[in-house]
């Protein structure tokens, strides 16, 4: 991933680049939400590994927000239908990040049930359009609060700098 954030401080509900730092961590060092502990110890922890405590309860506070939205979202849609983005959509994702979850619907590995939760949680953020690396972090969260590892080429797709892929 880049080690250089986004530009995106200050958009949507307030929240800061340096907040996927936290939920990339998360990731990285708790298996599944459930593992985690409880919100004050989290903060704790987090705060004790050097996280800002506005770092943290932003990142918390958004991982609450893709809980209820992992609960709200209607799982009802056909095989066949077609999300069609709103102009505002559009403007918050930009064509780039709308193509990439495109990729991978089409790939089968992101359910329409699962985009809305992407959508969800980048409408929470973002006053766009989403960087890229944001977006990915954002689909890895939603895979990760739902106790699932995507398989190793998404994996693939989400960490690696496509420059530094090897071509066979």
């Amino acid at each position: 991933m880049n080690d250089q954030p986004a530009d995106h401080s200050g958009k949507g509900l307030g929240y800061s680049v340096f907040m996927f730092d936290v939920l990339v961590y998360l990731y990285e060092n708790y298996w599944r939400p459930d593992a985690c502990p409880d919100h004050r110890q989290l903060s704790r922890k987090l705060s004790a590994v050097g996280f800002e405590s506005d770092e943290i309860q932003e990142a918390l506070t958004w991982l609450d927000g893709l809980a209820t939205s992992s609960q709200s979202v209607d799982a009802v849609q056909s095989e066949h239908s077609m999300r069609i983005y709103t102009p505002a959509e559009r403007e918050l994702l930009g064509d780039e990040s709308v193509g990439f979850i495109s990729f991978l619907e089409s790939a089968g590995v992101l359910p329409p049930v699962m985009r809305e939760m992407v959508l969800d949680r980048v409408i929470a953020i973002s006053g766009g359009p989403m960087d890229l690396e944001e977006l990915k972090i954002i689909v890895l969260m939603v895979f990760w609060s739902l106790g699932e590892e995507p398989d190793a080429l998404i994996l693939d797709e989400l960490f690696v700098d496509p420059q530094d892929r090897l071509i066979h």
